[in-house]
């Protein structure tokens, strides 16, 4: 045998071997082909592909070189741990196939668990993963499980993967039964310069592909380089995302992001904001004085009792014409409709989930997402900003009563550090056998105590802030012994009660509804001077819907974003919001204040109320002016007057200075914690 024989024999077996490794690395663009084929036919939001033939080619083609991102690792650790370490151990060879069908069998349950996560997410959200995954750390973990299970079929999910990882298996077993190229009989120079060649052509094939067909690191596919033709579709751009994917460019959108910016980069960012809005600032010592307000005079005599009710998803298109034969929000349609009730049919919420928009009314700016209720200078101080601060500085007891427990999220620390003489849990206050889902109490038997308790209650003038809870999933309300009969209150098709999801969902929201509404009518009994200001903690959406005849069609970004907002008092009238038709949660305590403050009371907020006109509502998520509304995190927006989800338009938000300022607003003062004064020093 020639001196380099053992040299060609290990490249032989080097040149064999890689050639199963590549084998292993097809498979996967091919099932990340097949994941999101299954993602299209489920959540399309059109009857039929029929016209989209070359959309459809470019997004797969595209989907193809991003997902290599990823996937190209898949080759990558069969290389380095099951090739080259084979090379120098005979028994690792001899089982190397063996080895490569447990690498991927690893990888493809990874993949599989998150397509679950984005199939649940998209339905939940209308989104692929952003960057609300980061709540989940601090969410109710056992109401997590609960949806899972019982909303989303979560046991035929695991047992799902039984089936699932044996045909994978079987399949990749398949592929490395492919015939391979046998190494070629060369002699000198000749062979030497095929085994650099091979091993520069691996290298060379591994960054082309992990690039995306390119060499150049700069050119890697993007959310911005997706082809116009799907581009111009907002769900087959998403859908071109692999899941793997739409995780790692979460890095890039982590909420913490925006404490790395330095101090100077804050303060422009929000001098920005402020000019905007009228006013000046040269330092951060300013900048609380650029939001402070003077109250111009009342509309009103001091209400006795102020409520502040929001209710858990509860949204704005069940209120609308298109919705109406659904018949869920009949007792707040009754409300709506009074002379005396003023509202906004466009609401942007502070937040797209339950804490981050209790966080922000609570506190006067925005939360977004960094948790500033888990943040313990939270718990000893406050901001001039806050909601039941400036209450007490009328004259008004402030009470918060959560139909939960307040230890989630520590409420129990967050509210009373935010102004709150006294913070209510369902929990505490209700019957310990009172019927309770992981959230909280029933919301009627949670706002029946409350109710109760008001009612003994007999200092003045009080504020109370009331958040109920039964409106969430997994939608295990006993609706009928709670009076709703799908078949009786819903006028809609038959097919639309055989998903047996959608009258759960649209019965939680009937009967939180019925519950709202009649402890309001109660309060207006009792206290009929009281001024009412009525929302939801964010927009919500029944995707099952989408799907029947009663809609066929998706949700617009209106009818998914936007929660009711009502105010109602006897001296009020529709006109009363001088004509504003968009709004949001941050423009709810200025109205408060414009509506019975005494003139000259200075107040602190960060927008206008509705009391004047306004022609945008700006929050760090969404956007909307008089005619359009849109997201911050991609680039499109819709018509107010969109008539189905699928009528979007491109183009960058015109507000993302604004947007960057709030954020900055908020990470300045978490950077900051010194500017925080306790509760006793505001109010002297």
């Amino acid at each position: 045998m020639p001196e380099n024989g053992g040299a060609i024999i290990l490249f032989e077996q080097f040149f064999l071997s890689i050639q199963q490794d590549i084998k292993l690395w097809i498979f996967f663009p091919i099932l990340c082909a097949l994941f999101r084929a299954v993602f299209i036919a489920v959540h399309k939001p059109y009857p039929t592909l029929t016209g989209k033939g070359k959309t459809l080619w470019h997004c797969f083609r595209f989907a193809f070189w991003w997902g290599m991102d990823i996937n190209t690792y898949v080759f990558l650790y069969a290389v380095v741990f099951v090739t080259l370490p084979g090379l120098f151990l005979s028994f690792w060879a001899s089982e190397g196939d063996i080895l490569r069908l447990l690498l991927g069998g690893v990888y493809a349950a990874v993949l599989y668990g998150t397509f679950v996560g984005k199939m649940i997410f998209y339905t939940q959200f209308h989104d692929i993963f952003n960057s609300i995954v980061f709540m989940g750390k601090k969410a109710e973990k056992n109401n997590l499980i609960d949806i899972f299970f019982n909303q989303y079929h979560g046991a035929r999910i695991l047992l799902g993967i039984i089936p699932y990882i044996a045909v994978v298996l079987l399949a990749i077993k398949g592929f490395l039964f492919l015939p391979s190229i046998p190494y070629p009989a060369l002699t000198g120079m000749v062979q030497y310069l095929f085994n650099g060649g091979i091993v520069l052509a691996v290298v060379a094939a591994f960054y082309f592909f992990r690039y995306g067909g390119t060499f150049m690191h700069d050119n890697k596919p993007a959310w911005d380089t997706i082809p116009a033709d799907v581009k111009n579709d907002p769900f087959l751009a998403k859908a071109t995302v692999d899941d793997l994917i739409a995780l790692k460019m979460l890095k890039k959108h982590h909420p913490q992001a925006i404490l790395k910016k330095s101090d100077t980069e804050n303060l422009e960012s929000i001098r920005s904001f402020v000019e905007r809005n009228g006013g000046s600032m040269d330092s951060f010592d300013t900048a609380l004085a650029a939001f402070r307000r003077t109250a111009r005079g009342p509309h009103m005599a001091m209400p006795s009792h102020i409520f502040f009710i929001v209710g858990e998803s509860y949204s704005q298109p069940y209120f609308d014409v298109p919705f109406a034969k659904l018949h869920v929000a009949d007792e707040g349609k009754k409300l709506m409709a009074d002379s005396h009730t003023a509202s906004i049919h466009t609401t942007l919420s502070a937040g797209l989930i339950s804490r981050p928009s209790i966080v922000s009314l609570m506190l006067g700016i925005f939360d977004d997402e960094l948790e500033l209720n888990e943040k313990e200078a939270f718990w000893q101080g406050t901001l001039p900003t806050s909601m039941p601060l400036q209450l007490r500085k009328l004259g008004y007891e402030t009470n918060y009563w959560y139909g939960g427990s307040l230890s989630n999220g520590n409420f129990s620390h967050f509210a009373p550090s935010c102004g709150f003489n006294h913070a209510y849990s369902a929990i505490d206050i209700c019957d310990s056998k009172a019927p309770r889902s992981w959230v909280g109490v029933y919301d009627h038997i949670f706002l029946q105590k409350t109710a109760e308790l008001i009612k003994a209650d007999t200092d003045g003038p009080q504020f109370h802030f009331i958040y109920t809870t039964s409106n969430h999933g997994p939608y295990k309300l006993p609706l009928k012994s709670l009076g709703f009969d799908p078949k009786k209150i819903m006028e809609v098709p038959s097919d639309v009660l055989r998903t047996a999801i959608i009258p759960k969902i649209m019965g939680a929201y009937w009967y939180s509804d019925q519950a709202i509404n009649h402890f309001i009518q109660d309060m207006q009994r009792e206290y009929p001077d009281s001024l009412f200001i009525v929302t939801g903690d964010h927009g919500s959406q029944c995707a099952e819907l989408q799907h029947t005849s009663f809609m066929n069609r998706e949700y617009t970004i209106r009818e998914r974003r936007s929660p009711v907002l009502m105010f109602h008092h006897k001296n009020l009238t529709k006109d009363s919001l001088a004509d504003n038709h968009i709004g949001g949660h941050m423009n709810i305590l200025p109205t408060v204040m414009e509506l019975i403050a005494p003139a000259g009371f200075t107040y602190y907020s960060l927008f206008p109320s509705l009391t004047e006109p306004i022609d945008t509502c700006i929050t760090p998520d969404y956007w909307v002016n008089q005619e359009c509304i849109g997201s911050f995190r991609n680039d499109y927006y819709q018509k107010l007057t969109a008539q189905s989800g699928q009528e979007m338009e491109q183009g960058k938000s015109p507000y993302t200075m604004e947007c960057a300022a709030e954020k900055s607003l908020t990470a300045y003062f978490l950077q900051h914690p010194e500017l925080l004064r306790p509760v006793s020093e505001w109010l002297h």
